[in-house]
């Protein structure tokens, strides 16, 4: 049901690597070094694993490199990778498209955002490329600040930037909202959808079904947030996480470090990206995003509200707020005035969860998670579990992004589920999980891959077929 084993074929493997490699490095000497280095580390790996261990990265470019290069291949049979919800487009909830998709068609609106964001689907099949060939003005952005020239070159319309990603991304939307604030730029607006890795990574860890004993953290993140809250997430649960990069050598050297600690009893976080990442982060980006955001609880497709797994608009850059200016009626965040779920029971007082205190206020970003605090609160609720997949019973998305399942456990895997007709929003995203599958390894589940499907359709509350 997860990647692991190790191959049939490891030469076939280790060709791949030479010959995947080219667009990296040098000369044809430096991609046979790199292929024996990845073999070495995977040899090491066979000869140090005494038990089974299982571990998930949470990040779709580590996703897409593991998948692209076969490293999950090149892994003992004891040693599984699986997939978390890595891939901000991915669990971005269909009540946003939705809001996102009401926008859209006004008039008055032009609608921007990210490339992958037009192509996902609200609570039914229509997506943002679908009401821009309807006649409305959805464009596709490469930075927010497009968004700022947009608003001002058309004075006399309301610019919404659908504004998503963890970590990294947030902080050139926080640069928008300072500029959009200090122009006095009265006709951009934000929808909101940034989300948080950490208490994800927590909520995982809380749910009785996690499998997971170790993490491979994205580089990419604690090069804006340092490892602070990972150092959080160790104290509380005991488990090994690796900071690691996106190339073959840098993720197998992660996943060798996960094992080592796992065989020795440990659990610490480790920095094998010490090129890009410091312990302390940017301090700068940090600065601008505790500036302009604040915790909340946010939903996530297929994992339902995530306690603190969102930033939302704070204090002057609320006026920002899409929801707001257009009277939204579903708002999908709590931690701000006016960004209230109705459809969620209010907090109760002393029922803190990741990103908030005992009285339900939320934490600065600094100290976004706690080391302690009983495990049921940190959850993902079902209360407000995302519906997005009602209207497509075959799609076991939701299993994909909590990690009980591949995407060829999925019996719509490469027949009802393809690119370019997609069922789900890993399908749909450069980064999800189910497009890596399809674009590097086929539309064919492979043999013996049934037992595998069942389950990933058990695990999604679905019958078997």
């Amino acid at each position: 049901m997860v990647s692991g084993g190790a191959g049939p074929d490891r030469g076939r493997l280790r060709r791949g690597l030479e010959a995947a490699s080219a667009d990296r490095t040098a000369t044809a000497a430096d991609r046979r070094a790199t292929a024996a280095a990845v073999t070495a580390m995977a040899a090491e790996l066979a000869a140090i694993t005494s038990r089974p261990w299982t571990l998930m990265e949470v990040c779709g470019g580590q996703t897409h490199a593991i998948v692209r290069w076969g490293l999950d291949q090149l892994l003992p049979p004891s040693v599984r990778l699986i997939h978390g919800p890595g891939c901000p487009v991915c669990v971005t909830p269909a009540a946003t498209m939705e809001q996102a998709l009401q926008l859209a068609r006004l008039p008055e609106v032009i609608l921007c955002s990210y490339g992958d964001m037009l192509r996902v689907p609200g609570e039914g099949q229509e997506t943002l490329l679908a009401v821009r060939a309807a006649g409305g003005d959805v464009r596709l952005l490469t930075t927010p600040l497009q968004a700022l020239q947009l608003a001002r070159s058309h004075p006399d319309r309301q610019v919404v930037f659908l504004a998503v990603g963890f970590e990294t991304t947030a902080p050139a939307t926080a640069l928008l909202a300072c500029q959009a604030l200090t122009l006095q730029t009265g006709n951009l607006s934000l929808l909101d959808a940034h989300v948080r890795v950490a208490p994800a990574m927590q909520a995982l860890l809380a749910d009785p079904a996690n499998q997971v004993q170790a993490f491979l953290a994205a580089g990419h993140v604690c090069s804006v947030l340092g490892t602070a809250e990972l150092e959080h997430l160790v104290e509380r649960w005991r488990v090994p996480v690796v900071v690691s990069g996106f190339e073959p050598l840098e993720l197998m050297a992660g996943v060798l470090a996960c094992v080592r600690q796992l065989e020795a009893g440990e659990a610490r976080v480790e920095n094998a990206y010490g090129a890009v990442v410091r312990a302390a982060g940017n301090h700068q980006a940090q600065q601008l995003l505790a500036q302009v955001f604040e915790p909340c609880d946010r939903p996530w497709r297929g994992l339902g509200l995530m306690p603190g797994g969102g930033l939302a608009l704070r204090g002057p850059y609320r006026a920002l707020s899409a929801r707001r200016r257009f009277e939204l009626k579903d708002g999908l965040s709590r931690g701000g005035p006016g960004e209230a779920c109705p459809s969620c029971p209010p907090r109760q007082p002393g029922a803190g969860g990741a990103g908030h205190d005992a009285a339900g206020r939320p934490l600065p970003l600094a100290s976004g998670l706690k080391p302690d605090g009983p495990a049921a609160e940190l959850r993902p609720s079902p209360h407000h579990a995302d519906q997005g997949h009602r209207d497509r019973p075959s799609c076991i998305a939701g299993a994909i992004l909590r990690g009980q399942a591949v995407p060829p456990d999925c019996l719509a895997f490469g027949t009802a589920c393809r690119p370019e007709q997609p069922l789900g929003a890993p399908m749909v995203s450069s980064e999800g999980a189910c497009a890596a599958y399809y674009l590097y390894r086929g539309a064919s589940a492979g043999p013996g891959q049934r037992e595998g499907q069942q389950a990933g359709q058990a695990a999604a509350g679905m019958p078997h077929r």
